[in-house]
C-alpha cells in the first residue's frame, strides 16, 4: 500500500538508523521541519517506510473508497490521512512580512509569547476580540464586518497575502498592518479561524493567556482532540453570523471570571503538554505504532538520498 501511496507525497525510509527520502520534495523547508524531529530520534526508530504529504490539503478522502497510509499535518473527518506534527514546529509555515521564512521554532515562540503574556496580565488586556490575517476563508468575514460596525467589541482586520491585488481582496478596505504574535497578548479575546486547512496559529494564541474563540470543529491537527470546548477554549460554529459573534463576545465580557479560568486552563494545557519533547514523543510513538502494522520487511529502495543531520 505504501507503493500505491507514493504519488501522494514524499517517500521516506529509515534503514539501520539512517533516514532516506526521494530526491524531490515540493516544499523543501517543510521536509526539513519534519526531518529535524525524526533525525533526533533516529537511533531509537525501527526500519520503516512511509509517505509524507507536505501539501496543505489532506490526500486520502474517504470518498475515494481506498485507505492509503499517507501522513498529513491536518485533516477533516472526511479524510483517512494519518496526522503528524506539522513542520512548523521547527521551520517553515506561512511566510509574511513579520515572519519572512515562516513561523517556525515553536520552542522560541513559547518563550517570547509567554514573556509578552507577562507584560499584559488579564486586568491590563483590552477587553475586545482581536484578529489579524489574510482573507484565506470567507468564514472570517463576519468578525471583520462586526469590527467595522462595533469597534468597541472587536478589532478584526484583513492583511495582504501573496494573492492580494486590490482592496476587494481585503473585503473592500485597505489592508491592515501585520501584528506579531506577541502583540496579540494585548487583547483579552483572540479568534482562531481555519485557513486553507487547520490554522498554524491556534497553539500560539493560548500562550497569551487570553481567551481563545475557536471557529469550526471540522479541521484538526494531532493535538486538537485533547483540547476540550468550554474547558480550554470557547467553540464557535462554522460560518457564524455577526449577531452570534456579538453575543459570544458580550457573554465573555459579562462572565469575566468564568472565561478567565477557561483562558488559564488553555494556556496551561499548551505549556504543559505541547513542549518540543512532547512533539518528539508523538513522532516516536507514531512511527513505532505505524511500523508494527507493516506486514513486510522494509528493505532499502534504490535512488533514495540519505538525509544529513542539520542543526
Amino acid at each position: 500500500m505504501v507503493e500505491e501511496a507514493k504519488d501522494h507525497g514524499v517517500l521516506y525510509q529509515i534503514i539501520d538508523h539512517k533516514l532516506y527520502r526521494q530526491q524531490e520534495c515540493m516544499f523543501e523547508f517543510r521536509c526539513r521541519g519534519v526531518e529535524h524531529f525524526i533525525l533526533e530520534l533516529i537511533d531509537t526508530l525501527p526500519d520503516t517506510e512511509f509517505v509524507l504529504n507536505t501539501r496543505d490539503w489532506p490526500m486520502v478522502g474517504s470518498f475515494l473508497g481506498r485507505r492509503l497510509p499517507v501522513f498529513s499535518f491536518s485533516k477533516t473527518p472526511d479524510y483517512w490521512d494519518i496526522t503528524y506534527p506539522a513542520w512548523t514546529f521547527w521551520t517553515g509555515g506561512p511566510a509574511i512580512g513579520l515572519y519572512p521564512t515562516g513561523l517556525g521554532r515553536w520552542d522560541k515562540h513559547r518563550v517570547s509569547i509567554s514573556r509578552a503574556a507577562q507584560d499584559w496580565p488579564w486586568e491590563e488586556k483590552e477587553a475586545r476580540a482581536f484578529f489579524r490575517g489574510s482573507r484565506t476563508s470567507s468564514e472570517r468575514d463576519p468578525l471583520v464586518l462586526l469590527s467595522r460596525r462595533r469597534p468597541e467589541l472587536a478589532d478584526a482586520q484583513y492583511t495582504k497575502n501573496q494573492a492580494w491585488k486590490s482592496d476587494q481582496d481585503t473585503l473592500g478596505a485597505p489592508p491592515a498592518e501585520e501584528v506579531s504574535l506577541e502583540d496579540h497578548c494585548r487583547f483579552r479575546y483572540l479568534f482562531n479561524f481555519r485557513g486553507v486547512a487547520a490554522s498554524f496559529r491556534f497553539k500560539h494564541l493560548f500562550l497569551c493567556g487570553s481567551l481563545v474563540f475557536h471557529v469550526g470543529d471540522e479541521w484538526s491537527e494531532f493535538f486538537y482532540p485533547q483540547l476540550k470546548p468550554w474547558v480550554h477554549y470557547i467553540p464557535v460554529r462554522q460560518d457564524p453570523s455577526q449577531d452570534e459573534l456579538e453575543h459570544l463576545i458580550m457573554f465573555a465580557k459579562e462572565n469575566d471570571a468564568l472565561v478567565r479560568e477557561i483562558a488559564e486552563r488553555g494556556r496551561l494545557f499548551i505549556i504543559d503538554n505541547l513542549r518540543m519533547k512532547d512533539v518528539s514523543c508523538f513522532w516516536r510513538k507514531l512511527l513505532v505504532s505505524y511500523t508494527k502494522l507493516l506486514t513486510y520487511k522494509v528493505e532499502k529502495r534504490p535512488g533514495l538520498m540519505e538525509v544529513p543531520w542539520r542543526d
